[in-house]
């Protein structure tokens, strides 16, 4: 009898096994398989958002087949208390794990609203816009010029439905009077800038913060920003370059900022500069001289004219020897790693080619042909404008 009992008993001893592996197996293949979304969503994570309410969330959304093997497979990731706040795009037939990583990876948020206060080097807009999970493009909903018109109420209802994302975004070439002007202006944004930050200390990137976020302290991790950069490409440097230390590597980057546009040519335009120092050659470039004399509160908005190319500034290096005493710009990383890793070349000249980039030369009389080349196409230019201005 007893031989009988034991034997039924390991017998379903084994069954339990046997559907404990099972389900084991088919939860493990719930959480890594295909999910049972059919299109992409939107999913936002509140500050402070629990597991078990993410969980129901994403199980009511559609997102996931289970909540319960969400959180299971959550604890046995180690991640059930990883979750990031923020709003996050999740593909179609994403699995729970993805859905994990996702929710758990951090960074900036993927989806949703967002409020974007861009700076540029002629002013500054504010953009709202919001992503279309389905087509996984944004769709401006609002935008403005805040130094120009008054808060539009399309603003205020598209900033106070749905708490969006806030954004501060610095273009490569921006002074440091323009960023604090304009941030004055940021009505999201709180506190005072107690003085304009020395030129060239800002980093231009993006910078998300929260409404209500402290001005200076915005401004301090600008600062921080570009002093790592500059630190770490400094340490890096090319052998042999001219500078005395890195701040005026940081000169010669906002002059490579200020000349070009286009990436691909800024190691070239250092070059240039770098080979007129070595050579005791004045640097000659017109953004210096318009420097001068705004002193970067705002664009020159026409040409320079003669008399301010011989008139003495400490930054006309039409009159002046070697770099200028300070940064004419916030440089962006690409022109400081230029700066500090120019081309090897022997230009000392360069020009605008009518295509957005330049010409270079390395005798004067090469450089006087392209010049004449790029008059030509300037004429060319102004007879074509009144032809495709006229109906």
């Amino acid at each position: 009898m007893w031989r009988s009992v034991a034997s039924n008993a390991l017998t379903l001893f084994v069954v339990l096994l046997v559907v404990a592996a099972g389900i084991l197996t088919w939860g493990r293949n719930q959480f890594a398989g295909p999910g049972p979304l059919t299109e992409a969503i939107c999913l936002k994570v509140e500050r402070g958002a629990s597991l078990a309410s993410v969980s129901r969330m994403l199980e009511a959304q559609g997102a996931i087949s289970d909540a319960r093997i969400f959180r299971i497979g959550a604890e046995y990731a180690d991640r059930a208390d990883q979750l990031k706040f923020g709003s996050y795009l999740l593909p179609p037939g994403a699995a729970m794990a993805e859905v994990l990583n996702i929710l758990t990876a951090g960074g900036q948020s993927t989806c949703g609203r967002e409020v974007n206060f861009r700076i540029g080097v002629t002013g500054a807009d504010v953009v709202v816009r919001e992503l279309d999970p389905a087509t996984n493009a944004y769709v401006e909903v609002v935008k403005f010029d805040p130094a120009a018109e008054a808060v539009p109420a399309a603003y205020l209802a598209a900033t106070e439905d749905g708490d969006p994302r806030w954004r501060v975004t610095l273009a490569e070439g921006v002074t440091s009077w323009m960023v604090v002007d304009a941030l004055q202006r940021a009505e999201f944004l709180s506190g005072e800038i107690a003085n304009v930050p020395s030129e060239g200390s800002l980093a231009p990137d993006s910078y998300e913060v929260e409404r209500g976020a402290d001005r200076a302290a915005l401004v301090a991790e600008m600062q921080a920003r570009q002093a790592r950069i500059l630190a770490d490409l400094w340490a890096a440097r090319a052998p042999g370059l001219p500078y005395e230390g890195p701040e005026e590597a940081l000169i010669m980057a906002s002059i490579i900022e200020k000349e070009t546009g286009v990436a691909e040519e800024r190691r070239r335009v250092a070059s240039v500069f770098v080979n007129r120092l070595r050579d005791g050659m004045r640097l000659q470039t017109d953004p210096t001289v318009i420097y001068g004399l705004t002193n970067g509160e705002g664009v020159l908005g026409r040409g320079l004219r003669q008399t301010e190319l011989r008139r003495v500034t400490p930054y006309n290096t039409y009159v002046i020897d070697g770099l200028p005493p300070t940064p004419i710009a916030n440089p962006g990383r690409l022109s400081i790693e230029a700066a500090l890793d120019p081309e090897t070349t022997d230009y000392l000249f360069f020009v605008a080619d009518g295509s957005g980039g330049h010409a270079f030369a390395e005798t004067l009389a090469e450089h006087n042909a392209n010049v004449a080349r790029w008059r030509e196409i300037e004429a060319e230019q102004s007879r074509q404008r009144p032809e495709a201005a006229s109906p």
